[in-house]
């Protein structure tokens, strides 16, 4: 097996770096392909441990649990971006397949690097420069730390603070009024290397999930609006109401970014829609997306198959939506709990063409992913307004 599209065998075991959700809804697609996931995850609490045909309980970033992961299968994919990339490229060098490959993901899991990617690449994105510590000598001779910027900003206040590695659903991502606020996240975050973002005032997010295969294909989604609080999804309305003009830049944008990096796998790309009209790349994620979740229900194929296909070496599926529209609602916690919430998850799935996913957690604290909903519109079905109605049902008044 190699990674130009060339397959000497049928790939049947694939294995993921990473046992939550995203890994979890693989389930269906796997039963559907005949393939079998054997997952690495630390905790057997985590989701997707009820479904793998088997587990490796061990750190994302344990290199040496992924090398008896290999053992185990013919590919390796990966469900989060927490894995230490130095340690897996040893295992690449002995001839252990990743898809996405290791010199794709390379550039994207460091926040700065993934900027610096994208501009070289020439796709638009926020200006953004790098904080970075800085040692000096106290007059008592100790030695302090300080963030500064790489080169001098050219954007002011407000900004966008951001950690370079591991943050995800609002973690490590802190919007900035002022110098004072500046000064207090870099007291808090010390020595932790940072991004700086000059604020976009946008109009609305957008996304696009999007995969390429070993042959070079490339299909993408239907882009969708997404709609963020305090840095976590919220809903998605697909498809955005965006003009041709606008799907077509952003189909362009997906096009340059995976054909440069010879993507094999899915990616999600979050995007900006600036109120000129401007689209500007946020953040990518080479991996399955929440953006992607409706299309479990609303599309011939879906984000998890297709992910698989693309792993796997198979033809890609059509990523073409059999609705008119659909509304994914995330269901996030509100309290400190351990409930199951039956009762409003009974409640939801009466809503008509709801189809609710409940990613069995064990714990609920306030904004963690604990389920989704997606609703298939008919014609004329205002989506903003049945989001409205599951978001009372889960949080009430």
């Amino acid at each position: 097996m190699d990674d130009r599209g060339e397959e000497t065998n049928v790939i049947k075991r694939v294995g993921v770096i990473g046992g939550g959700q995203l890994a979890w809804m693989m389930a269906a697609a796997a039963k559907k392909l005949g393939v079998e996931l054997i997952v690495q995850t630390p905790s057997c609490d985590d989701p997707a441990v009820s479904i793998a045909t088997r587990t490796i309980l061990a750190a994302i970033d344990d290199a040496t649990a992924t090398a008896e992961l290999a053992t185990l299968c013919d590919v390796i994919t990966f469900e989060n971006e927490f894995v230490n990339l130095d340690a897996l490229s040893q295992l690449a060098g002995q001839g252990i397949c990743f898809r996405p490959s290791l010199d794709a993901l390379k550039p994207l899991l460091d926040k700065y690097h993934q900027r610096c990617c994208l501009r070289d690449l020439g796709l638009p994105t926020p200006q953004f420069v790098a904080l970075e510590a800085v040692r000096s000598q106290t007059t008592e001779g100790k030695s302090t730390s300080t963030l500064k910027p790489q080169t001098p900003p050219t954007f002011s206040f407000p900004i966008v603070l951001k950690t370079r590695r591991h943050g995800y659903d609002g973690q490590g991502t802190f919007i900035v009024k002022d110098a004072q606020e500046l000064e207090a996240a870099l007291s808090r975050l010390e020595d932790t290397p940072l991004l700086v973002e000059a604020f976009v005032p946008f109009e609305r997010e957008l996304a696009a999930i999007a995969a390429r295969s070993t042959t070079g294909e490339v299909v993408i989604y239907p882009i969708v609006e997404t709609q963020q609080e305090q840095q976590v999804c919220r809903r998605v309305f697909a498809p955005a109401a965006i003009s041709a003009a606008i799907v077509a830049e952003v189909e362009a944008i997906v096009h340059t970014l995976l054909s440069s990096l010879e993507v094999v796998g899915l990616f999600g790309i979050e995007l900006f829609l600036t109120v000129e009209g401007k689209v500007l790349v946020n953040e990518i994620a080479p991996r399955t997306h929440n953006s992607g979740h409706f299309t479990l229900d609303a599309c011939e194929t879906s984000q998890f198959e297709q992910q698989l296909r693309a792993v796997c070496g198979l033809p890609l599926g059509n990523p073409a939506m059999q609705v008119p529209g659909a509304v994914m609602v995330n269901l996030l916690g509100y309290e400190e709990s351990q409930s199951d919430y039956q009762e409003k998850r009974q409640q939801l799935a009466a809503v008509s063409n709801a189809h609710v996913y409940w990613y069995d957690k064990a714990e609920s604290h306030p904004g963690r992913k604990l389920g989704h909903v997606t609703v298939l519109l008919e014609k004329e079905q205002c989506g903003r307004e049945l989001a409205s109605a599951i978001e009372f049902i889960w949080y009430g008044s």
